[in-house]
Protein backbone atom coordinates (compact mmCIF):
# COMPACT_ATOMS: atom_id res chain seq x y z
CA UNK A 1 0.00 0.00 0.00
CA UNK A 2 1.74 3.11 -0.67
CA UNK A 3 1.13 6.12 1.50
CA UNK A 4 -0.15 9.19 0.96
CA UNK A 5 0.13 12.52 2.12
CA UNK A 6 -2.48 13.37 5.21
CA UNK A 7 -5.21 16.38 4.46
CA UNK A 8 -3.53 17.94 7.20
CA UNK A 9 -0.24 17.68 6.24
CA UNK A 10 -1.46 19.04 2.71
CA UNK A 11 -3.02 21.98 3.86
CA UNK A 12 -0.14 23.27 5.90
CA UNK A 13 0.76 26.75 4.86
CA UNK A 14 3.78 26.74 2.67
CA UNK A 15 6.75 28.93 3.80
CA UNK A 16 7.81 31.43 0.62
CA UNK A 17 11.29 31.40 -0.74
CA UNK A 18 12.51 34.61 -2.78
CA UNK A 19 15.19 33.47 -5.26
CA UNK A 20 16.86 36.53 -4.31
CA UNK A 21 17.41 34.58 -0.95
CA UNK A 22 18.45 31.39 -2.18
CA UNK A 23 20.84 32.50 -4.55
CA UNK A 24 22.41 34.84 -1.56
CA UNK A 25 23.02 31.89 0.28
CA UNK A 26 24.28 29.66 -2.84
CA UNK A 27 26.51 32.48 -2.70
CA UNK A 28 27.78 32.69 0.57
CA UNK A 29 28.46 29.24 0.60
CA UNK A 30 30.71 28.76 -2.47
CA UNK A 31 32.48 31.89 -1.40
CA UNK A 32 33.16 29.74 1.96
CA UNK A 33 33.92 27.09 0.16
CA UNK A 34 36.13 28.70 -2.19
CA UNK A 35 37.99 29.85 0.30
CA UNK A 36 38.71 26.24 1.77
CA UNK A 37 40.84 23.07 1.13
CA UNK A 38 40.79 19.53 1.05
CA UNK A 39 43.74 19.69 3.81
CA UNK A 40 41.60 20.87 6.28
CA UNK A 41 39.29 17.68 5.86
CA UNK A 42 42.08 15.71 7.06
CA UNK A 43 41.57 14.39 10.69
CA UNK A 44 44.52 14.68 13.11
CA UNK A 45 44.65 10.79 13.22
CA UNK A 46 43.38 8.62 11.76
CA UNK A 47 44.30 5.66 8.17
CA UNK A 48 43.49 5.34 5.03
CA UNK A 49 42.91 1.85 3.68
CA UNK A 50 44.18 1.12 -0.04
CA UNK A 51 44.38 -2.44 -1.37
CA UNK A 52 46.63 -3.68 -4.21
CA UNK A 53 45.14 -4.32 -7.92
CA UNK A 54 46.51 -7.37 -7.85
CA UNK A 55 44.39 -9.25 -4.78
CA UNK A 56 42.09 -11.31 -5.53
CA UNK A 57 38.49 -9.81 -5.98
CA UNK A 58 37.22 -12.63 -2.58
CA UNK A 59 39.59 -11.48 -0.48
CA UNK A 60 38.99 -7.85 -1.26
CA UNK A 61 36.09 -8.12 -0.37
CA UNK A 62 36.82 -9.70 2.90
CA UNK A 63 39.04 -7.02 3.81
CA UNK A 64 36.44 -3.74 3.38
CA UNK A 65 34.06 -6.40 5.13
CA UNK A 66 36.65 -6.65 8.26
CA UNK A 67 37.66 -3.15 7.93
CA UNK A 68 33.60 -2.04 8.17
CA UNK A 69 34.51 0.34 4.61
CA UNK A 70 32.43 0.19 1.20
CA UNK A 71 35.39 1.44 -0.80
CA UNK A 72 38.95 1.86 -1.23
CA UNK A 73 41.86 3.23 -3.30
CA UNK A 74 43.48 1.19 -5.49
CA UNK A 75 46.87 0.98 -5.90
CA UNK A 76 49.35 -0.64 -9.03
CA UNK A 77 52.82 -1.37 -8.10
CA UNK A 78 54.03 -1.71 -11.62
CA UNK A 79 52.87 1.85 -12.40
CA UNK A 80 53.57 3.29 -9.00
CA UNK A 81 50.29 5.54 -9.13
CA UNK A 82 47.01 4.95 -7.55
CA UNK A 83 44.49 3.93 -10.32
CA UNK A 84 40.51 3.66 -9.30
CA UNK A 85 38.63 2.89 -6.90
CA UNK A 86 36.68 -0.65 -5.58
CA UNK A 87 33.26 -0.22 -4.42
CA UNK A 88 30.45 -1.70 -3.00
CA UNK A 89 28.88 -1.09 -6.02
CA UNK A 90 31.35 -3.40 -7.97
CA UNK A 91 30.52 -5.94 -5.85
CA UNK A 92 26.95 -5.98 -6.12
CA UNK A 93 28.00 -6.30 -10.47
CA UNK A 94 29.96 -9.10 -9.43
CA UNK A 95 27.11 -11.09 -7.37
CA UNK A 96 24.58 -9.89 -10.28
CA UNK A 97 27.00 -11.59 -12.46
CA UNK A 98 27.39 -14.86 -10.59
CA UNK A 99 23.83 -15.18 -10.34
CA UNK A 100 23.34 -15.17 -14.16
CA UNK A 101 23.28 -18.65 -15.92
CA UNK A 102 25.45 -17.14 -19.18
CA UNK A 103 28.18 -15.97 -16.47
CA UNK A 104 31.97 -15.95 -17.58
CA UNK A 105 32.59 -15.40 -13.73
CA UNK A 106 32.70 -18.65 -11.81
CA UNK A 107 31.98 -18.41 -8.07
CA UNK A 108 35.72 -20.66 -8.30
CA UNK A 109 37.02 -17.59 -9.89
CA UNK A 110 36.62 -15.20 -7.20
CA UNK A 111 39.83 -17.52 -5.56
CA UNK A 112 42.44 -16.23 -8.03
CA UNK A 113 39.77 -13.52 -10.23
CA UNK A 114 42.03 -9.91 -9.15
CA UNK A 115 40.62 -6.65 -9.07
CA UNK A 116 42.63 -5.38 -11.94
CA UNK A 117 41.12 -8.38 -14.31
CA UNK A 118 37.64 -7.11 -13.08
CA UNK A 119 38.15 -3.96 -13.54
CA UNK A 120 39.32 -4.75 -16.80
CA UNK A 121 36.26 -6.76 -17.99
CA UNK A 122 33.83 -4.20 -16.49
CA UNK A 123 36.23 -0.97 -18.77
CA UNK A 124 35.73 -3.68 -21.93
CA UNK A 125 31.87 -4.02 -20.52
CA UNK A 126 31.23 -0.23 -20.24
CA UNK A 127 34.30 0.92 -22.71
CA UNK A 128 34.05 4.28 -24.91
CA UNK A 129 36.01 4.29 -27.82
CA UNK A 130 37.68 6.86 -29.58
CA UNK A 131 37.61 7.13 -33.36
CA UNK A 132 39.70 4.01 -34.22
CA UNK A 133 38.08 2.06 -32.27
CA UNK A 134 40.56 1.93 -29.53
CA UNK A 135 39.08 2.13 -25.31
CA UNK A 136 39.36 5.05 -23.53
CA UNK A 137 40.83 4.82 -20.67
CA UNK A 138 38.90 6.31 -17.29
CA UNK A 139 41.16 8.14 -15.35
CA UNK A 140 41.49 8.61 -11.56
CA UNK A 141 39.13 10.68 -10.00
CA UNK A 142 40.87 12.74 -7.15
CA UNK A 143 41.73 16.03 -5.42
CA UNK A 144 45.16 17.55 -4.12
CA UNK A 145 45.30 19.17 -0.51
CA UNK A 146 45.37 22.59 -1.96
CA UNK A 147 42.31 22.70 -3.78
CA UNK A 148 39.16 24.36 -2.59
CA UNK A 149 36.73 22.44 -0.98
CA UNK A 150 33.94 23.58 -3.82
CA UNK A 151 36.16 21.96 -6.50
CA UNK A 152 36.14 18.64 -4.45
CA UNK A 153 32.64 18.99 -4.43
CA UNK A 154 31.64 19.41 -7.75
CA UNK A 155 33.77 16.68 -8.71
CA UNK A 156 32.02 14.35 -6.40
CA UNK A 157 28.70 15.21 -7.97
CA UNK A 158 29.73 15.31 -11.30
CA UNK A 159 31.67 12.04 -11.61
CA UNK A 160 29.10 10.28 -9.51
CA UNK A 161 31.20 9.05 -7.21
CA UNK A 162 31.00 8.46 -3.47
CA UNK A 163 34.45 9.96 -2.51
CA UNK A 164 37.40 11.70 -3.81
CA UNK A 165 41.50 10.31 -2.61
CA UNK A 166 43.27 13.58 -1.19
CA UNK A 167 46.29 12.55 -2.74
CA UNK A 168 49.97 14.56 -2.86
CA UNK A 169 53.19 14.61 -4.78
CA UNK A 170 56.25 16.13 -3.46
CA UNK A 171 57.50 15.43 -7.39
CA UNK A 172 56.08 17.41 -10.22
CA UNK A 173 56.02 14.38 -12.19
CA UNK A 174 53.62 13.21 -9.66
CA UNK A 175 55.95 10.05 -8.72
CA UNK A 176 55.59 8.88 -5.31
CA UNK A 177 51.97 10.04 -4.68
CA UNK A 178 51.00 9.89 -0.86
CA UNK A 179 47.43 8.99 0.28
CA UNK A 180 46.56 11.72 2.85
CA UNK A 181 42.17 11.16 3.17
CA UNK A 182 39.64 9.94 1.55
CA UNK A 183 37.31 13.40 0.70
CA UNK A 184 33.37 12.89 1.22
CA UNK A 185 30.46 14.86 0.82
CA UNK A 186 29.82 14.48 4.46
CA UNK A 187 33.12 16.05 5.70
CA UNK A 188 32.14 18.94 3.40
CA UNK A 189 29.39 19.75 5.09
CA UNK A 190 30.32 19.13 8.59
CA UNK A 191 32.83 22.04 7.64
CA UNK A 192 29.99 24.32 6.14
CA UNK A 193 27.51 23.59 9.72
CA UNK A 194 30.21 24.29 11.61
CA UNK A 195 30.92 28.05 10.03
CA UNK A 196 27.26 28.67 9.70
CA UNK A 197 25.93 27.10 12.72
CA UNK A 198 26.08 30.58 14.68
CA UNK A 199 24.92 32.43 11.73
CA UNK A 200 22.36 31.03 10.20
CA UNK A 201 19.69 33.78 10.58
CA UNK A 202 21.36 35.80 8.09
CA UNK A 203 20.77 32.57 5.93
CA UNK A 204 16.87 32.73 5.61
CA UNK A 205 17.13 29.63 3.41
CA UNK A 206 18.90 27.48 6.22
CA UNK A 207 15.78 27.94 8.61
CA UNK A 208 13.01 26.57 5.97
CA UNK A 209 11.71 23.17 6.27
CA UNK A 210 12.76 20.73 3.81
CA UNK A 211 9.54 20.42 2.78
CA UNK A 212 9.20 24.04 1.50
CA UNK A 213 12.66 23.72 -0.45
CA UNK A 214 13.17 21.47 -3.60
CA UNK A 215 14.82 18.59 -2.14
CA UNK A 216 15.11 15.16 -2.14
CA UNK A 217 12.88 12.35 -3.86
CA UNK A 218 9.10 12.13 -1.84
CA UNK A 219 6.31 9.41 -2.36
CA UNK A 220 4.12 11.00 -4.74
CA UNK A 221 0.51 12.59 -3.81
CA UNK A 222 -2.51 11.68 -4.72
CA UNK A 223 -3.30 12.96 -8.51
CA UNK A 224 0.49 13.19 -8.86
CA UNK A 225 2.93 11.52 -11.84
CA UNK A 226 6.49 10.96 -11.30
CA UNK A 227 9.60 10.40 -13.69
CA UNK A 228 10.53 7.54 -11.17
CA UNK A 229 8.88 5.16 -9.20
CA UNK A 230 10.05 5.73 -5.41
CA UNK A 231 11.89 2.23 -4.59
CA UNK A 232 10.94 0.50 -1.53
CA UNK A 233 10.85 -3.10 -0.37
CA UNK A 234 9.34 -5.66 2.09
CA UNK A 235 11.60 -7.25 4.40
CA UNK A 236 10.53 -10.38 2.82
CA UNK A 237 11.66 -9.58 -0.43
CA UNK A 238 14.52 -11.22 -2.35
CA UNK A 239 18.06 -9.82 -1.85
CA UNK A 240 18.63 -9.81 -5.56
CA UNK A 241 15.39 -7.68 -6.00
CA UNK A 242 17.42 -4.98 -3.83
CA UNK A 243 20.16 -5.16 -5.78
CA UNK A 244 18.64 -5.49 -8.89
CA UNK A 245 16.82 -1.92 -7.97
CA UNK A 246 19.91 -0.36 -6.80
CA UNK A 247 21.48 -0.52 -9.97
CA UNK A 248 18.80 -0.13 -12.17
CA UNK A 249 16.82 2.23 -10.05
CA UNK A 250 20.29 4.55 -9.82
CA UNK A 251 19.94 4.57 -5.71
CA UNK A 252 22.40 4.22 -3.00
CA UNK A 253 19.83 3.19 -0.77
CA UNK A 254 16.25 1.49 -0.31
CA UNK A 255 13.71 1.65 2.28
CA UNK A 256 12.47 -1.29 3.84
CA UNK A 257 8.63 -1.09 4.79
CA UNK A 258 6.04 -3.31 6.96
CA UNK A 259 2.46 -3.60 5.16
CA UNK A 260 1.80 0.52 6.22
CA UNK A 261 5.00 1.23 4.98
CA UNK A 262 6.37 2.43 7.90
CA UNK A 263 10.10 2.34 8.20
CA UNK A 264 11.92 -1.05 9.38
CA UNK A 265 15.09 -0.40 7.93
CA UNK A 266 17.59 0.16 5.36
CA UNK A 267 19.55 -1.28 2.80
CA UNK A 268 22.32 0.22 1.39
CA UNK A 269 25.19 -0.57 -1.33
CA UNK A 270 27.55 -0.84 1.80
CA UNK A 271 25.76 -3.42 3.40
CA UNK A 272 26.71 -5.64 0.72
CA UNK A 273 29.78 -6.54 2.56
CA UNK A 274 28.30 -8.15 5.04
CA UNK A 275 27.85 -11.16 2.48
CA UNK A 276 31.54 -11.52 3.35
CA UNK A 277 30.25 -13.40 6.74
CA UNK A 278 30.37 -16.94 6.23
CA UNK A 279 30.29 -16.75 2.83
CA UNK A 280 26.99 -15.65 2.45
CA UNK A 281 27.50 -14.48 -0.86
CA UNK A 282 28.19 -18.07 -2.47
CA UNK A 283 24.27 -18.45 -1.44
CA UNK A 284 21.26 -18.38 -4.13
CA UNK A 285 20.14 -14.71 -3.89
CA UNK A 286 17.16 -15.33 -5.14
CA UNK A 287 16.35 -17.26 -1.93
CA UNK A 288 17.96 -14.95 0.57
CA UNK A 289 15.83 -12.33 1.90
CA UNK A 290 16.36 -8.81 2.83
CA UNK A 291 15.70 -9.33 6.32
CA UNK A 292 18.47 -12.35 6.36
CA UNK A 293 21.03 -10.12 4.40
CA UNK A 294 20.55 -7.43 6.75
CA UNK A 295 20.77 -9.72 9.70
CA UNK A 296 24.22 -10.95 8.53
CA UNK A 297 25.34 -6.94 9.72
CA UNK A 298 24.06 -7.15 12.84
CA UNK A 299 24.87 -8.76 16.09
CA UNK A 300 22.76 -11.89 16.57
CA UNK A 301 21.58 -11.19 19.81
CA UNK A 302 19.73 -7.13 17.99
CA UNK A 303 16.36 -7.97 18.03
CA UNK A 304 15.36 -6.87 14.72
CA UNK A 305 12.62 -4.15 15.66
CA UNK A 306 15.75 -2.68 17.47
CA UNK A 307 17.61 -2.43 14.38
CA UNK A 308 15.80 1.07 13.21
CA UNK A 309 17.88 2.64 15.12
CA UNK A 310 20.39 2.25 12.71
CA UNK A 311 18.05 4.23 9.95
CA UNK A 312 18.66 7.76 10.21
CA UNK A 313 14.96 9.89 10.17
CA UNK A 314 13.68 13.33 9.69
CA UNK A 315 10.64 14.97 9.92
CA UNK A 316 9.25 17.07 6.45
CA UNK A 317 8.92 19.98 8.95
CA UNK A 318 12.66 20.18 10.07
CA UNK A 319 14.75 22.90 8.75
CA UNK A 320 17.65 22.64 6.16
CA UNK A 321 20.36 23.57 8.68
CA UNK A 322 19.18 20.27 11.23
CA UNK A 323 18.83 18.30 7.96
CA UNK A 324 22.50 18.97 7.00
CA UNK A 325 23.94 18.37 10.50
CA UNK A 326 22.00 15.64 10.54
CA UNK A 327 24.24 14.50 7.36
CA UNK A 328 27.15 15.74 8.46
CA UNK A 329 27.86 13.04 10.65
CA UNK A 330 30.39 10.62 9.69
CA UNK A 331 28.68 8.01 7.85
CA UNK A 332 25.12 9.15 7.34
CA UNK A 333 24.57 9.78 3.91
CA UNK A 334 21.06 9.90 3.56
CA UNK A 335 18.12 10.39 5.88
CA UNK A 336 14.49 9.26 5.71
CA UNK A 337 11.53 11.72 5.74
CA UNK A 338 8.97 9.76 7.42
CA UNK A 339 5.57 11.09 8.94
CA UNK A 340 5.95 12.10 13.07
CA UNK A 341 4.29 8.75 14.80
CA UNK A 342 3.60 6.09 12.47
CA UNK A 343 7.31 6.58 10.63
CA UNK A 344 5.87 6.31 7.76
CA UNK A 345 7.82 6.90 4.65
CA UNK A 346 7.54 9.96 2.90
CA UNK A 347 10.52 10.39 1.04
CA UNK A 348 14.37 10.37 1.12
CA UNK A 349 17.06 13.36 1.09
CA UNK A 350 20.56 12.77 0.72
CA UNK A 351 24.20 14.18 0.71
CA UNK A 352 23.83 14.80 -3.21
CA UNK A 353 20.26 16.31 -2.73
CA UNK A 354 21.80 19.26 -0.33
CA UNK A 355 24.88 19.52 -2.43
CA UNK A 356 23.22 19.87 -5.78
CA UNK A 357 20.74 22.46 -4.49
CA UNK A 358 23.50 24.42 -2.32
CA UNK A 359 25.38 25.12 -5.15
CA UNK A 360 22.64 25.17 -7.58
Amino acid sequence: MQHRISAVTLNQAMPRISEEDVQACRHRISVFLAAHTAYELLPESGKVVALDVNLPVKQAFHILSEQGIALAPLWDNCKGKFVGVLSASDFILILRELGNHGSNLTEEELETHTISAWKEGKAYMNRQVDGHGRPIPKHLIYAGPCDNLKDVALKILQSGVAIVPVIHSSSEDGSFPQLLHLASLSGILKCLCRYFKHCSGSLPVLQLPIYAIPLGTWVPRIGESSSRPFAMLRPTASLSSALNMLVQARVSSIPIVDDNDSLLDIYSRSDITALAKGRAYTHNLNEMTIYQALQLGQDSNTPYEMRSQRCQMCLRTDTLLKVMEQLANPGVRRLVIVEAGSNRVEGVVSLTDVFRFLLG
